[in-house]
């Protein structure tokens, strides 16, 4: 799957057509009975039509969880509404509802089968996207980075493996991170919003992280779908193993999928790595079979064991050394390590730039020249790409206190960094002397 600068129609991938009956529909009926029967108790009296709507199911599957809902004298036609039958629960049905809210109470949109689900997430695998320098470039357009290192991460985009980003703090490895997802903004997937799986739900879809398409979608497809962009994940300090589980709700009696399965056919980015509340070896461990071999195993509470397709990316974004992080051993299996270092005197001046653009200022560079070397020789820190956003910000802040307009002059600057920056160890020293 590979777009060029000038293409602006997305392909979308293949998926099964809306089944029509209830035999086409490859998991237990009875689960579409009882999520019928909850649906009626819960919302009341409703059309045919209407439930349909609710169930994302055919007109067709609607009408023959009718006739079998009627048949065990759970639900009764009361009318019509137009051309659709009006549906209410009998007593009998409610009492039944009732138990099955109990156990479940999930009464959403129709799950797919976990068969279905498995299918869909190979055919759209992200490691079988192909990614070159127009889209990297693309991707990466608000951003000062150098073709060295553009390289480097369209060649790991083209890897279908892990990546590890690390270097110093403020370098800008999460922006970068998060930046890879829109080398694949043409790319669109299906997502479900749940999966059923031995009689448990499995909740998939959650607006917060996919990006749903807005606009028309083919006639046949599945409306238990959701034509999403592929999804960008990001966890950071507050991971824990717990989230890399099915998390089991107990007063709904269902499951939301955990981050790694959100993330399916999309980037998961491990921000701050080393810092989680879980123990690095601890989540290496855990990802071990993954990464390896693009499937992960969730326990459902009974104790039965699923298969899950892994096929994401994982970024590992650190500013720790990775080699005290992992054994080597682990370090293997994460074939593409990218240093994002300092940038250079051109790139500082580049971003300096569209900071100011950002925000409607004006910097002489002669103030930038000089600004540099007060951040090499007095502060004695390295540039990085995050200081000229912190430092212009520290202006406006001060500006806005003294009801002026900022002005990126040499004394606001140079006030910015003596509050921006911790002084150095030896002139710490001498102030302490003083104070004493």
């Amino acid at each position: 799957m590979h777009h060029t600068d000038e293409e602006t129609i997305a392909l979308v991938p293949e998926l099964p057509q809306a089944p029509e009956s209830l035999s086409e529909i490859r998991m237990c009926h009875a689960t579409l009975e009882d999520l019928a029967l909850k649906i009626l108790l819960l919302t009341g009296s409703q059309s045919l039509k209407q439930l349909a709507d609710k169930t994302r199911l055919s007109f067709g599957v609607a009408s023959e969880l009718l006739r079998r809902l009627r048949a065990g004298l759970l639900c009764e036609v009361t009318g019509m509404i137009g051309d659709f039958p009006q549906i209410a629960i009998t007593s009998i049905g409610r009492s039944r509802a009732l138990e099955l809210l109990s156990v479940n109470q999930y009464a959403g949109v129709a799950p797919v089968s976990f068969e279905s689900y498995v299918a869909q997430v190979r055919r759209q695998s992200v490691r079988d996207v192909e990614v070159h320098s127009d889209q990297v470039r693309r991707a990466f357009a608000d951003l000062t980075l150098d073709s060295e290192l553009l390289r480097k991460l369209g060649t790991a985009l083209n890897s279908g493996a892990p990546i590890f980003l690390y270097g110093p703090s403020g370098t800008g490895k999460t922006t970068i991170a998060t930046a890879l997802s829109q080398a694949f903004m043409f790319d669109r997937i299906w997502i479900p919003h749940a999966v059923e799986a031995d009689g448990q739900i499995i909740c998939v879809y959650d607006p917060l992280v996919h990006g749903e398409i807005d606009g028309p979608v083919p006639e046949y497809s599945d409306p238990r779908w959701v034509l999403c962009r592929r999804p960008s994940v990001v966890v950071g300090g507050e991971l824990t193993i717990e989230m890399l589980e099915l998390q089991f709700n107990s007063v709904t009696k269902f499951y939301t999928a955990p981050v790694q399965m959100k993330a399916n056919n999309g980037i998961l980015i491990i921000d701050d790595f080393g810092r989680q509340r879980l123990r690095p070896e601890e989540l290496l461990n855990r990802w071990i079979v993954p990464l390896d071999r693009r499937v992960d195993f969730l326990t459902l509470a009974g104790g039965m064991k699923l298969e899950i397709p892994f096929e994401l990316f994982v970024v590992f974004a650190t500013n720790l050394d990775p080699a005290t992080l992992v054994d080597p051993a682990f370090l293997r299996r994460i074939q593409t390590k990218i240093k994002v270092d300092a940038v250079s005197d051109q790139q500082f001046h580049a971003i300096f730039r569209q900071v100011c653009n950002n925000f409607g200022l004006q910097c002489d560079p002669v103030v930038i020249d000089e600004l540099i070397n007060v951040i090499r020789r007095r502060v004695k820190e390295p540039l990085r790409a995050c200081l000229p956003r912190d430092i212009v910000n520290q202006v406006r802040w001060a500006a806005r206190y003294e009801r002026k307009k900022p002005r990126l002059d040499r004394d606001a600057l140079m006030t910015a960094v003596d509050a921006y920056f911790v002084p150095h160890s030896s002139e710490f020293e001498v102030e302490q002397i003083h104070v004493q």
